[in-house]
Order: structure tokens, then sequence, then C-alpha cells
């Protein structure tokens, strides 16, 4: 939507006048932040895994946001994407010097512009379009590489968790579908590995070498950083989970509610889903998971909404501000 935006303006820049170009514009913003809580409130109010109006009775009943854990609950979100936007900061040094400002501004708003698109893919584009031209390619790349380093973390943690849950709890493993899985990702391996070596094909732009020297360039100091960012961020993220677990009076000890939320994560980060959906996947992963704990169902779907309110669609409601106040005549 956010690249849509942009070919509009080029198309239509020499064409309308300026107020009706501005118009069309503000149109643009405003279908994006109302597409946005739509979803939001959509996937609130019809929620076929966890009704809201019982939603809101369960945590009435249990009484677990006194004032001192919901400033716990959300100094931890408001870290969770502090962390985020240093990691952002950091790696957009590699090209251009910004400020945490602007840093804070580009992944708030592309959470935004992201929030209902498949597997928040409109991210890649949203951070793209703060940029000039000459940067934009290069910013995607640098988005990706971000991705890939947070998606490592969890497939760290998520496979470890994951190997020590199967030998704690009776879990059943058809061997015939691990099988079919471990041959498909050894055949998209095989075929990845030898489309990198043919030099003639080209990802957004840049062919295979370029985008090599382009990692190999990117400087320990600035990869490492990144790394120490993600570990940090997908450390926190686990804690204020078992935090809610915690508040909901669930008798886990640290070391087995970490191995029950690691797997989950490492499940749930796997399956392609809609963003908006992110919600009921990890519900429905969570509470096939925590079952193995005799834990309350309802209680983790309260639990995995909470999350998903705190870390993903409060800062949209932030972000909204910052696509509404996006003006394409004065990027950097």
């Amino acid at each position: 939507m956010v690249y849509f935006a942009r070919t509009i303006h080029n198309a239509l820049h020499n064409v309308l006048p300026y107020k009706t170009k501005q118009f069309f514009f503000v149109l643009i913003k405003l279908s994006i932040v109302v597409g946005a809580f739509y979803f939001i409130y959509n996937k609130l109010v019809n929620n076929g895994a966890l009704d809201f109006s019982e939603f809101t009775a369960f945590l009435s009943k249990n009484e677990v946001f006194s004032i001192k854990n919901i400033l716990f609950l959300l100094f931890l979100s408001i870290f969770n994407w502090f962390l985020e936007i240093l990691k952002w900061k950091t790696l957009v040094s590699f090209i251009k010097k910004i400020a945490f400002y602007n840093a804070l501004k580009q992944s708030l708003g592309s959470l935004t512009a992201s929030l209902f698109t498949p597997n928040r893919i409109g991210e890649y584009g949203a951070k793209a379009i703060y940029f000039t031209k000459q940067y934009r390619k290069r910013i995607l790349l640098l988005n990706l590489i971000g991705n890939t380093m947070q998606m490592a973390v969890t497939l760290f943690f998520g496979v470890i968790g994951f190997s020590i849950f199967v030998q704690q709890y009776p879990i059943e493993i058809s061997i015939q579908r691990v099988s079919r899985f471990l041959l498909i990702i050894l055949v998209v391996t095989a075929f990845s590995i030898l489309g990198l070596k043919q030099k003639k094909y080209k990802i957004k732009g840049f062919s295979i070498n370029k985008l090599k020297d382009f990692i190999k360039n990117l400087p320990l100091k600035i990869s490492s950083s990144v790394l120490f960012f993600s570990v940090l961020k997908y450390l926190v993220f686990s804690f204020q989970f078992y935090l809610l677990l915690q508040l909901f009076n669930v008798k886990l000890l640290y070391s087995d509610a970490i191995i029950i939320i690691t797997s989950m994560y490492l499940l749930s980060s796997i399956i392609p889903t809609i963003f908006i959906l992110d919600v009921v996947v990890k519900g429905s992963i969570a509470v096939y998971l925590f079952s193995f704990a005799n834990v309350n169902e309802l209680t983790i779907l309260s639990i995995v909404t909470i999350m998903w309110l705190l870390n993903f669609v409060l800062p949209s409601i932030f972000g909204s501000y910052f696509v509404l106040n996006f003006n394409f005549e004065k990027q950097d």
C-alpha cells in the first residue's frame, strides 16, 4: 500500500493541482490507519477462539491488573520496542546516520502500515519510503538482515526448547510427517544454494554477487550489535509472557515455562500467516503446548491476546500518528 501511494504520487505529481494531490495522499494515509484500526477491532470483537466479553470478564474476575502490574508490563513493552528501534537505528547507520526519533518514527509507522499485510511484508516498503530513491534498495536489504537475525534467534532458542519439550512431555510425533518436512527443507535449501551460485539471478535489482558483497561489507560491530539487540528483545518478550503466567496464578517454574514458551514461538514463527491472524495462530499453538502442563485454555488465550495488545496493537496506535503525518516531499 505504501508503494502504491508512492506510485500515485509520481504519476500525479505534474497532473493534479497541489491541493487535489494533497487530498489524495491524506485519503491514502487515512485508509491505512482506518484499515489497521478496523482489523484490530475485528480481531478483538470477532475472535472465534476468544470472545471479547468473555476475555474482559475473565480479566475482571482474576483482578490481575493492579497499577503496579500494568506499569511493569508497559515498561517491558516499551523496552521491547526500544530495543527494536535501537536495532533499526544501528542497521541504518551502515549507509546513513539517523536520529533515534527518526528510527522510532520509521519503526512504529511501518508497524502500522504493515499490520494487516501477510507476514508483515508491508514493513519493507514502509521503511524504504522514508528514504530517497538512492537508499531504498539497501534499506530493503538491511530490513531483511534485521528480520533474519531475529528469526535466527527464535529458531536457536526454539530448537533447544522444543528438543527438551518432546523429551519431557508425551507428545506424539509422526515420523512420516517429520521426514516429509525435512525433505521439503532439504529441497528448498538445495535450490537456494543452486540459485546463489547463479550470477545472472537478481533480487530486488541486486545481483547475487552484490548481495553477498553487501552482507560481507556489513561491519562486525553493527552485525554483532543487531544480534545482541535481537537476543535481548527475545528474552524480554519471553519473560513478559512468563510474568503474565504468574499474574494469572499459573504454577510453573521459569525453567518449565520457558521450554513451552520457546517451543510456542518456534512453531508459530515457521507457520506463514497474515500478521493480524498472528494472535489466533499463537493462541492455538500455545493452548496445545500448555495443555501438557495442565494450564487452563482461557488463561493462555487471554495471555496471548494481552501480549498482542501490548506489543503490537499499542505501538501501532502510536505509529498511526506518524503515518498520518508522513510527507512524501520531506523525506530524507
